[in-house]
Order: C-alpha cells, then sequence, then structure tokens
C-alpha cells in the first residue's frame, strides 16, 4: 500500500476527535443535534487549525445515511465518500484559484438543482477573502436565502478582508491556534499508536516550530521521522529544524547573565561547528528570555512537565527584569539586522557583545562561586532578594488635637474612594465648634452632594464620635491634599526626566540605536508610600 502521510492517516473523522476547538465544536455538535441549521458557517482561523476538517466533518453530519446527525456513523457511503473526497453533492472550491465572478456565477447556476444522492449540496469555499468584489457582489443573494437543499461553508485565514455585507450573512467561528502542550499531547497519541520511538524534548521542539498549526505539527513529525531513521530523536530534530538544544540556550543566558564574553564567543564557535542557523538561533534565544520573563513576573506560569522548568526558576528569580528586558530587545532587533552583517557570525557574536556592552553596572551575576572574574566590563552580583519596609505606626488623631497642618495627613490614612474622597481631598480644615468641622472647599458641588453624609460616618467612626460637617466655599490654598499631591507629583516628573536625561545606559541606548526619547512618555515611580511619607 502507498504510505499515506500523518495530517492525512490522522485528520480527524468525527467531532470528538478534534482536538482544542472544543467551543466550536460544541456549537456544531449543539446546533446538529436540535436541528437548527444555518444555511452559512464561516471558519476563520490560521493555517492547519481545522478548517477544512471542520467543513468535511459537517457536510458527513449533514448527509449521513443515518440522518441529520452530531455523530456521523463513517460507514455509509455518504461518510466514505467524503472522507474519500469523491462525494458529488460536497464540493470543494479553492478561492485562490477560482475568484472571478465567472467560477462563481456557474458554481450558483448549479446550486439550484436538487443533490444527486445526498440530503443537501454542501459548497466548501477555502480562503474566501480571495474572491474579487464582483465574485462577492454575485453571491449575496443566494448566501442569503439559497435552496432548502444548498449549505455554504466560507472557510479564511484572513477575515478582514470579507465585505461585511459576507459576513453578515454567516455565522462565524474563529478557530484557535492550537498550544504546545496541545500538540505535544496530540503527537504523543499519534506516534503511540505509530508505534515510533521518540524523545519527549524532540515533541516539545516540534511544537514550538509548528507555530500553532497541528497540520505543519504532523508535517514535521513526517519529516523528523525520516530524518532520524524511523524514529523522532532531539539530535534529528535540531539537525532538521537547525535548532539550538534548550539547555544549550540556557547555557548562552547563563553566560550573558554572568558577562562571560569568552563563554558566549565558546557558544558561538560551538554553533558554527554544528552548521546552526543563527537567525534561528536568535529567535529561540528571545523565546526563552520571554519564557524567563514571564516566569519572573508571573511564579509558576511554566508548566510543571517543561523539562527547563528547573533552571528557568533559577534564572527567572537571579536575573534581573531590566536585563532580561534589555536581553530580549537585542536579540528581537540583531535578528532582522543579520543580513546587514559581514556574515552570520559575526551578526550573532556583535548581538551578544552588544547585550553585555550595554548591560547596566552590577545588574549581571556570577556564573558561579569561584569561577573567575568575568572578561566583560560588567561587576556581576546576585539581584538581592526583595525586602519590604517596616510599616511606620500611624500618629494617633483626636478631633481635640486635629489641625490644618494634620489634616491633609489624616485624610490620608482614612479609607476613603469615590467622591467621598475627592470631598476631602480638596477640603481645608478651618477647626471645629464642639462636635462640628468646619472646612473650606474650593467647589461648592462637592459639598452638596450625599458624600458629605459618607464622609461624615468615617470621620465619626475615626474620632470615635458622632461629628457634623459644615462647609465654607473660597478658594483653597496649598494645604489640601491634592494641591500637595499634584506639588509631589511635579516634583517626582521633574526629578524623572533629569534622571533620565542624565542616566548612561539611556544615552547609550540613543546612541546605539539612534533611538530617541518619546516626548511625553517619562512617567515617575510613584506609590501609596511615596504620597503618604511626603513632607507637608
Amino acid at each position: 500500500m502507498t504510505y499515506q502521510v500523518l495530517a492525512r492517516k490522522w485528520r480527524p473523522r468525527t467531532f470528538d476527535a478534534i482536538v482544542g476547538q472544543d467551543h466550536v465544536v460544541r456549537a456544531l455538535t449543539h446546533a446538529l443535534t436540535t436541528q437548527r441549521l444555518h444555511h452559512a458557517w464561516l471558519f476563520t482561523g490560521t493555517r492547519g487549525v481545522g478548517k477544512t476538517t471542520l467543513s468535511r466533518l459537517l457536510a458527513k453530519s449533514l448527509n449521513c445515511h443515518s440522518g441529520i446527525t452530531a455523530s456521523p456513523c463513517n460507514q455509509c457511503p455518504a461518510c466514505l465518500e467524503i472522507d474519500a473526497g469523491n462525494f458529488v453533492d460536497y464540493i470543494e472550491l479553492d478561492a485562490a484559484s477560482n475568484r472571478g465572478v465567472d467560477e462563481m456565477t456557474q458554481l450558483l447556476e448549479q446550486a439550484v438543482y436538487a443533490p444527486s444522492s445526498g440530503r443537501f449540496k454542501v459548497y466548501m469555499i477555502d480562503e474566501v477573502h480571495m474572491l474579487t468584489g464582483h465574485a462577492f457582489n454575485a453571491m449575496l443573494k443566494t448566501l442569503e436565502e439559497p435552496p432548502e437543499h444548498v449549505k455554504f461553508i466560507l472557510a479564511t485565514t484572513d477575515p478582514q478582508k470579507i465585505p461585511v455585507t459576507v459576513l453578515s450573512r454567516c455565522l462565524q467561528f474563529n478557530l484557535k491556534q492550537m498550544t504546545p502542550e496541545a500538540i505535544v499531547s496530540y503527537l504523543d497519541e499519534v506516534l503511540a499508536s505509530e508505534n515510533i520511538k521518540y524523545d519527549p524534548p524532540a515533541l516539545r521542539m516540534l511544537a514550538r516550530a509548528a507555530a500553532g498549526s497541528m497540520r505543519d505539527a504532523l508535517s514535521l513529525a513526517d519529516q523528523g521521522i525520516g530524518y532520524g531513521a524511523g524514529a523522532l530523536t532531539v539530535q534529528a530534530m535540531q539537525d532538521m529544524l537547525g535548532t539550538l538544544d534548550d539547555h544549550f540556550l540556557i547555557s548562552l543566558v547563563k553566560a550573558l547573565g554572568a558577562g562571560d564574553a569568552g563563554a558566549v564567543v565558546a557558544v558561538a564557535d560551538d554553533m558554527a561547528s554544528r552548521g546552526i542557523s543563527y537567525t534561528t538561533a536568535l529567535a529561540d534565544l528571545a523565546d526563552l528570555l520571554s519564557t524567563i520573563a514571564i516566569e519572573q513576573q508571573v511564579p509558576g506560569a511554566l508548566p510543571e512537565e517543561d523539562p527547563r522548568q528547573q533552571e528557568i526558576t533559577q534564572l527567572a528569580q537571579e536575573l534581573e527584569a531590566n536585563l532580561l528586558q534589555l536581553f530580549y530587545s537585542v536579540a528581537v532587533h540583531s535578528r532582522q539586522e543579520l543580513s546587514l552583517a559581514p556574515d552570520a557570525y559575526a551578526g550573532f557574536v556583535m548581538a551578544c557583545l552588544r547585550m553585555l556592552a550595554l548591560a547596566p553596572q552590577g545588574s549581571q551575576k556570577p556564573a558561579s562561586a569561584d569561577a573567575a572574574p568575568a572578561s566583560d566590563a560588567a561587576k556581576p552580583v546576585i539581584k538581592p532578594p526583595a525586602t519590604k519596609p517596616e510599616p511606620e505606626l500611624a500618629p494617633e488623631y483626636t478631633l481635640e488635637t486635629m489641625t490644618a497642618e494634620r489634616w491633609p495627613q489624616f485624610v490620608r490614612s482614612l479609607p476613603l474612594s469615590g467622591a467621598m474622597g475627592e470631598l476631602a481631598r480638596q477640603s481645608e480644615w478651618l477647626g471645629r465648634q464642639e462636635n462640628t468641622i468646619r472646612l473650606r472647599m474650593g467647589v461648592a458641588t462637592l459639598g452638596e452632594t450625599t458624600a458629605s453624609q459618607r464622609l461624615s460616618e468615617v470621620l465619626s467612626k475615626a474620632f470615635k464620635q458622632q461629628v457634623r460637617l459644615s462647609f465654607e466655599y473660597a478658594d483653597t490654598g496649598a494645604a489640601t491634599v491634592h494641591a500637595l499631591d499634584e506639588a509631589h507629583q511635579a516634583r517626582l516628573q521633574q526629578q524623572a526626566e533629569q534622571a533620565v536625561a542624565q542616566d548612561a545606559f539611556v544615552n547609550t541606548l540613543i546612541q546605539e540605536f539612534d533611538g530617541q526619547v518619546v516626548e511625553g512618555s517619562i512617567q515617575p515611580v510613584t506609590d501609596q508610600e511615596s504620597l503618604t511619607n511626603q513632607p507637608d
């Protein structure tokens, strides 16, 4: 028998076998079960995610001899002929090569005739966005009110190019890209059924290379099996894809983190001896750096079954966040510039050395406790563990000791929000008469809302006695919380702009990448503590 490639052999023949598209499968099976059938469906998504497969399953479900069902029998002539691609009432049209109005007119003229052997005539138009404007116009009326025996299934990788008049006449389903975990799980099932030996890390390499396409994953698996003489091995996948081993890449990141230029150059030399693509290496390096950064910001995000988990977790704890961002940025930009380098080796080495040259002083770590000093000028240090400052005890506020000077700090200590909080922030303390607090407001409407009642309740609780509020309306000065915060923010903004202008790292980036600081993009780092502890 002729060998059948995995992508065709393992094309799902039931809805239950569809991987990663549960939201679409659920909607279609419910529609089939309840007989609520639309006349036109639109499947969108990138290549190899199941658009054609779902179309054929839908055609089988509509024409199965057992009746309209979400579970076609796969044994009747209709099911077998659709799987084989020779069912006369299921027509697949490639719009890329049949995109004109003449082809569309011919299709619509044939649609009016009753099915030859099936229950429905099903027209599947692939890459429908390639149709011309006249072709779309020709099909609009039929697409809206087709004959009872006709169903349309449209598929596209670019729904943005489809006229809204067509979109409004279809039920649209957006198919997701396959996750690496889903691809690995499915390949594991396929290869086990095919009795093909494989290395588990090779499946993860293959899943990343497939970029969300299950068909590409199966095709690459076929290619890898041939490359590995009947087995899917890590070495075969590395040689075939021109990629670096994960541990190889991690060693490179460790060398960069340690500021060890010698180790970085040694990695590049080893890559040259293996014939590895430097363009692919920079892409893999950027992918690894992004994974480390995500693990750093969202601990536990990396799946437990990932073989790199321990090393990535360690790197996420040791490398500075700004260093990861720098390395990632240089890797991405250097990949684009690699074609401009004298040769790929020089471009890769200079990209890595640029990472070391731009690294801020003291942001890197030593490779080991007894390692030789790094050949780069940076002084490696391990990132100190984050510590929280001990909270200071808030002063005790009483109604009797309250003054205009203490009022702003007291307001910041209260649990205030919304209009009530804005009311307190824009008020000045004038004094008190027994249990009545006198405040000055610059805007009359603020004191006339229900927020004043809520504020009096909060103040009563804070002062541990019933108090009332009395407002006077006049211009307020610099003693309100609002005015103090604005002044403090202005000082921080000025300091931030001065710091950026004097920062050696920023100036180096501007010189190296011919960049510029975008006006208005500098934002000072503030937190509640800085506002609470600012001088009044």
